[in-house]
């Protein structure tokens, strides 16, 4: 059983810089601006991506035959006008992780709109139960009483844990999220948030910490060499006098 969620806007991003002098100097400064620059490209991809779990396991998706297939979703709400926009997303997430999603939108859990973990806990594996007969399903419940107010809670079949670990369900979980406060239609909302949470799961991210060491090497190999030089443009110099 997943977590309950609940999201909020998040906080803005700022940023400083600085100015030295002397040739040494200046090459560290070059070096110090591509650094910052590479960082805060970072940040703002990070606040972008809406503090989006990393993926940092690689997964192997459900091999075929796995899933007995079923319908992609249950409206409660009539939020869903376009079906073929939203299973577009959540097809894509099943063919990258084999694991088929199902959506179930709601307002409330047994008639109570601000239900206790145990009462959704039960309802949710009664329902994976009614709805699918094999353990490769992921099953979402989206439940907002009131706009603004939701939470978020899945089940994952027994075989379909080895894909949806709680990092994977974190990723997904986390798309929603983000994607909650976007200017984007039901449709939309639900597709996108499937259709980038599969990709993300299925890969590995990388560390943006490696380009920026490799630029701290590339700046020092240039500030030992421009020191070599100086030093043996002066040796000279003196030689010359």
């Amino acid at each position: 059983m997943g977590p309950f969620r609940r999201s909020y806007p998040g906080p803005g991003l700022g940023g400083g810089g600085c100015g030295c002098i002397t040739a040494p100097m200046i090459v560290l400064l070059i070096v110090f601006i591509i650094i910052a620059f590479s960082f805060i490209s970072f940040q703002g991809s990070g606040r972008e991506s809406g503090s989006i779990t990393e993926s940092t396991i690689e997964r192997e998706p459900l091999p075929k035959g796995s899933v007995v297939e079923t319908g992609y979703y249950t409206d409660k709400l009539d939020w869903i006008q376009n079906k073929t926009t939203l299973t577009a997303g959540m097809k894509n997430f099943y063919r990258e992780t084999g694991v088929q999603p199902y959506l179930y939108i709601t307002d409330n859990i047994n008639g109570v709109t601000n239900p206790s973990e145990t009462e959704v806990r039960d309802f949710a594996f009664s329902l994976y139960d009614d709805l699918f007969t094999d353990e490769a399903h992921l099953l979402l419940i989206f439940v907002e009483p009131q706009p603004s107010n939701y939470s978020t809670w899945y089940v994952a079949g027994k075989q379909a844990k080895t894909v949806i670990d709680d990092e994977a369900a974190d990723i997904l979980l986390d798309y929603i999220d983000r994607y909650y406060y976007y200017d984007l239609s039901d449709e939309e909302f639900f597709s996108r948030s499937f259709n980038d949470a599969g990709k993300r799961i299925m890969a590995v991210s990388k560390s943006p910490w490696i380009p920026i060491l490799i630029i701290i090497g590339i700046g020092f190999i240039i500030l030992i060499g421009f020191t070599w030089w100086r030093r043996a443009k002066e040796q000279k110099n003196r030689e010359a006098e």
